[in-house]
């Protein structure tokens, strides 16, 4: 039974870990497959939207005749209930988890599996989560119709004030006021290898910090329109309404602030394109010891420049200043298409600890893009297996760039200005189809 429940887990993670999902992601120890962490990246059109909310997972023996013990971890030290479904204290109320009382056939049954629990919750995180609690689901009192529009006011602030804010200052060491500490690092840091610690367990295990980071350049717009929405509603000092559903410790507390949530998304973003720059330097350093990644990077770079030659594609690849940790792709637009004749340098930043930190990549040329954030950062996806292979990274951006027939797809709301033109009337299509051109035609003229 034992060795059948681990073989389940196991099967489920890397399913999960396969697909492309953009809003779900799983980690977990190699020793220690029972419990699990996800995150779920809050729906658009909610005021969730784009948060990141972490759940653990606690497999018993029986699984899957038996469903897990799942704990909400975004809660603010246990001081915020984000959902009449998600305490305060931790606790996921939801009946196929057996937390709550359902109709007939609600109940869990081992068909059933993590993605199943993940998409459940990530249900409750809806538009308007006032009625998920049990007895307001048809509220129309006057009352009840102001407190959904001050629930759904406060958990937008906490969402960024807590799940997106406090989480990156954490990952980032910087206070709420930008400071960042001097870095201590390891003599061996270039050259750690995971196997050769001990206890494991000593080591923090954070499967999510380098996906937050790179999803909080993807959505960094849409938080600032979502505080400047704030700040056009609320006024800053106004207290938090309390719910007729929230009790004294499981509530969610606090004061509106969105001008000072303005100023620490403004400080993370200057904190993460600081580190960006930062690895320029570490990536020398780390070169000039011959590390094992500085090596393989360099490999990569010679096979897909011979790859470029071989195919004859005419993009340009080369490395800046000799530095296997910075690359300069410059992309020649595709004929007969919208970027025909566009003339793009995007530059590819390594960390010295890829791949576990991904690339961080931007176009330097400007392009308004519905796949292209205002910065400059693509909007792109590669498969956990292949995340080691830079060639898949730069085939995917190009892939993103030139799709001519994009499925809809808000979790890719990365330029809220285009994506609203490129997926509005026939007349907001055209006016993006105007604006892409010109910014094409003036990349050749830079």
């Amino acid at each position: 039974m034992a060795d059948q429940s681990v073989f389940r887990i196991t099967k489920e993670l890397s399913e999960l870990q396969k697909n492309s999902d953009l809003s779900l992601a799983v980690a977990c120890r190699d020793i220690d497959v029972r419990n699990v962490k996800a995150l779920i990246i809050g729906p658009h059109d909610t005021p969730y939207e784009f948060g990141f909310f972490e759940f653990a997972f606690k497999f018993n023996k029986e699984y899957p005749r038996k469903s897990p013990q799942v704990t909400a971890i975004t809660t603010n030290g246990g001081r915020c209930r984000f959902n009449p479904n998600i305490y305060a204290n931790g606790r996921v109320c939801l009946s196929i988890l057996g937390t709550w009382r359902g109709e007939r056939g609600e109940e869990w049954s081992a068909v059933q599996g993590l993605e199943s629990i993940l998409l459940s919750i990530q249900s409750l995180m809806s538009a308007n989560p006032y009625e998920n609690e049990p007895g307001f689901e048809d509220a129309n009192e006057p009352s009840d119709q102001k407190n959904q529009k001050d629930y759904v006011q406060k958990i937008r602030h906490e969402t960024l004030r807590i799940s997106v804010i406090q989480r990156l200052e954490e990952y980032l060491k910087i206070g709420p006021d930008g400071s960042v500490p001097a870095p201590v690092a390891s003599k061996d840091e270039y050259d750690l290898d995971m196997d050769t610690i001990e206890d494991e367990s000593s080591v923090p295990f954070e499967p999510f910090k380098d996906l937050c980071k790179r999803r909080f350049l993807w959505y960094y717009d849409s938080y600032l329109a979502a505080v400047q929405k704030g700040k056009e509603d609320i006024k800053d000092g106004s207290p938090f309404v309390r719910m007729p559903f929230e009790g004294t410790s499981n509530t969610m507390e606090g004061k509106f602030n969105y001008t000072e949530l303005e100023r620490r998304l403004q400080n993370i973003k200057k904190a993460l394109d600081a580190e960006t720059e930062a690895w320029e330097t570490e990536g020398l350093a780390a070169q000039a010891k011959d590390s094992t990644v500085a090596v393989n990077l360099r490999r990569q770079f010679e096979q897909i420049v011979e790859s470029f030659k071989r195919s004859g594609v005419p993009h340009n690849l080369e490395l800046v200043e000799g530095n296997p940790f910075v690359w300069v792709l410059t992309y020649f637009g595709k004929p007969m298409t919208n970027l025909d004749g566009g003339l793009f340098r995007i530059k590819l930043c390594f960390s010295p600890r890829f791949p576990e930190e991904q690339p961080r990549i931007k176009f330097e040329t400007r392009l308004f893009h519905h796949r292209i954030a205002a910065d400059g950062t693509p909007c792109y996806v590669v498969s956990m297996s292949r995340r080691e292979d830079v060639k898949t990274h730069i085939e995917a951006v190009i892939e993103a760039l030139e799709e001519e027939q994009p499925p809809y797809d808000p979790r890719t709301l990365v330029y809220p200005e285009a994506f609203k033109l490129y997926w509005g009337s026939p007349e907001d299509r055209r006016m993006y189809n105007r604006r892409l051109r010109r910014s094409v035609q003036q990349s050749m003229e830079e």
